[in-house]
């Protein structure tokens, strides 16, 4: 069945084929050319989020990367896994700290054990996640397990935690759950009826 397409083998099971599972991982590059006004949107609207006393845990990927553009005289301090984003953020003149560990070229995220255990001391007032997929069944999945090690431990030190996505991530399945759907506030531009009911999406405009 997995070899006629017809459901996705998982680690302990399988999952129907009633939503699209995600196979590969684009490059940041063309990632960054996808949803952009979306993207955008959302970004701005988690940006505002962020006040001067939060020690907030910024992750890699393109949405939280377009954060960074409403950031400009942030007095908050920010922990990030994100090369390109510490990079940006230390060139503003914000205070920044970059997990280190392993850099995963096509995402340009630290990932690894080293990454996990420098975010196990961490205490953050606010996180703001990316995902390559959301359902209400599987949550927040990412396609590489290690990645979603790291994630997973990020929002696991967050007293407050955001998932930013643009609403074409909504019904997609990618190889590794890093959270549960209840476990974060989405911030999106739009979903569909079938999530319409959901508490913790927030619609932005």
């Amino acid at each position: 069945l997995h070899n006629a397409g017809k459901l996705v083998k998982v680690f302990g099971g399988a999952v129907a084929l009633d939503r699209t599972v995600i196979t590969h991982e684009p490059t940041v590059e063309q990632k960054a050319e996808v949803n952009v006004e979306a993207k955008q949107l959302v970004a701005a609207k988690a940006a505002a989020l962020i006040q001067p006393e939060d020690f907030v845990y910024l992750d890699a990927g393109t949405t939280t990367g377009y954060m960074l553009e409403h950031l400009n005289g942030s007095r908050a301090t920010f922990v990030t896994n994100g090369v390109s984003h510490a990079r940006t953020l230390a060139q503003m003149g914000i205070r920044v700290l970059l997990i280190g560990g392993e850099l995963k070229g096509s995402t340009e995220a630290v990932i690894g054990s080293q990454a996990m255990q420098m975010l196990k001391n961490y205490h953050f007032t606010k996180g703001f996640f990316g995902t390559n997929g959301m359902t209400q069944r599987e949550g927040f999945t990412t396609p590489e397990a290690n990645e979603a090690l790291v994630k997973r431990t990020a929002m696991e030190q967050c007293l407050e935690k955001y998932v930013v996505s643009d609403s074409s991530k909504f019904g997609q399945i990618s190889a590794v759950t890093f959270f549960s759907f209840e476990g974060a506030v989405i911030l999106t531009e739009n979903c569909s009826r079938e999530y319409k009911d959901c508490r913790n999406i927030q619609i932005v405009s």
